[in-house]
């Protein structure tokens, strides 16, 4: 017997006496790894799973969702929106056809809610303590490709060494997921990007062969070696760039393995010997639109990714402003960047971290960082200005007060109002009016 201290499961222990029926998959998996209860609990039903799932939804005053008619699974969200039953019905009414039929023995792990005991018929709490991510069957890989990409998933979640057979199969079928839905394909993507050994696990993609065929634009980045501003070829630069980032959002992770996206179409090489990218940053910011596009990414997740390709290095080019036009120089750069500047400034840290080449010093390295912090301590200083702008003036108004019909330049007005604010130069509607009219012929 094992206590799992859910007060959620308990509330299903007394219905689940009329059935058979089990835990399986993740919710135990993660219990036996690191002894932690999901808000996602796997139910396998030998029969009636339809009729269970009705049961366990008017118990728990929830909401019930037929996923897949046809393979019997049902799933039972409860208020909070947080925490569900996915309830499944056994493979041809067969437990151990079920556990034979799932993808890796960690996930083929079930537990008897009547019985209150284990069912292992594939040693997955074995495999767990010896830390390797194993198959019953290769077949099952087949059957749906997209497990190929999943075995990647559990390896950035667990770094679980993966079993030499498997690992082999995966190599030669990889190129199979193509067949898998973009949906599905994007929703490993995310696992493995809010993962811990993201990093980890895109060098293992990479050394294994199969990191382009998710990700096509590894096939041009790959080309470029080092250079004397970069120790590491650009492939590994970006996975060092994603080791980097201090947080673990996944879009911003993923907006780091993308950052240099733009260089092989930008690519020149000097006489001195010198490597350009000129543009890279623009045209990065444009090509990274279309990878996200085919992987069926929301458009705002891609204009995020893209505005941080966009502007990785606008950061670093505000280091050698001068003193006296600093402030305006940042007063520009967190307007334009808004609540998304603390994330540009993280990326750019770890891409100046990524590239230590020979004609880089650890002073410059150092003065890029001391710079870094400079900006971000600004930007707290201003950012309610920033994210929650005070409306002194509105267009209507502005067309008045300067007797000017609607054009170009009340945008522009507006936008310079946004910049003394942040500035602090203004402070009511009085002193924008001020403002307006002592500025209006510039």
């Amino acid at each position: 017997m094992i206590n799992f201290n859910d007060e959620i499961l308990n509330l299903i222990k007394k219905p689940a006496k009329n059935y058979e029926a089990y835990i399986v998959g993740g919710y135990l998996r993660n219990y036996f790894i690191n002894n932690k209860i999901s808000c996602d609990r796997d139910i396998v039903i030998r029969e009636n799973a339809e009729r269970f799932a009705g049961e366990i939804a008017n118990l728990l005053d929830a909401t019930f969702i037929e996923l897949d008619r046809e393979n019997k699974i049902y799933r039972v969200v409860l208020k909070d929106k947080e925490n569900y039953f996915d309830i499944a019905q056994a493979v041809e009414n067969d437990i151990l056809k079920d556990a034979l039929r799932r993808d890796f023995t960690i996930n083929s792990i079930f537990y008897d809610l009547n019985k209150e005991e284990i069912f292992d018929p594939l040693n997955g709490i074995s495999d767990i303590k010896n830390k390797i991510l194993r198959t019953s069957n290769l077949n099952n890989f087949i059957d749906d490709p997209l497990r190929f990409l999943r075995l990647y998933r559990f390896y950035s979640k667990t770094a679980f060494k993966i079993d030499e057979k498997l690992l082999d199969f995966t190599k030669q079928n990889f190129y199979k997921i193509s067949s898998a839905a973009p949906e599905r394909i994007n929703y490993e993507i995310m696992q493995i990007f809010e993962a811990e050994y993201t990093p980890e696990t895109l060098e293992k993609m990479y050394d294994d062969g199969v990191l382009e065929i998710v990700f096509p634009f590894v096939k041009e980045i790959k080309r470029i070696p080092p250079n004397s501003h970069h120790h590491l070829d650009l492939i590994h630069h970006s996975i060092e760039t994603v080791r980097n980032i201090r947080t673990n959002k996944p879009l911003l992770k993923l907006s780091a393995f993308y950052h240099d996206i733009g260089k092989p179409a930008t690519w020149t090489i000097e006489p001195v010997g010198r490597h350009r990218f000129i543009g890279h940053d623009i045209k990065g910011g444009e090509l990274v639109k279309q990878e996200l596009e085919k992987l069926k990414f929301s458009n705002k997740q891609i204009a995020y990714v893209s505005k941080m390709v966009r502007f990785h290095i606008y950061p670093a080019s505000l280091i050698n402003i001068e003193k006296d036009k600093t402030k305006k120089a940042y007063a520009r750069f967190v307007k334009k960047l808004g609540s998304d500047t603390p994330d540009i400034i993280e990326l750019s840290r770890a891409d100046r971290l990524s590239a230590r080449g020979e004609a880089v010093s650890n002073e410059m390295i150092n003065m890029a960082l001391s710079h870094l912090d400079n900006l971000l301590n600004y930007y707290n200083e201003v950012k309610d200005a920033v994210e929650e702008p005070k409306t002194f003036l509105d267009g209507k108004e502005i067309m008045e007060i300067l007797n000017i019909k609607p054009s170009k330049t009340v945008g522009i007005i507006l936008d310079k109002l946004k910049e003394a604010q942040i500035l602090k130069e203004i402070n009511s509607k009085e002193e924008a009016i001020d403002f307006i009219k002592n500025n209006h012929k510039n």
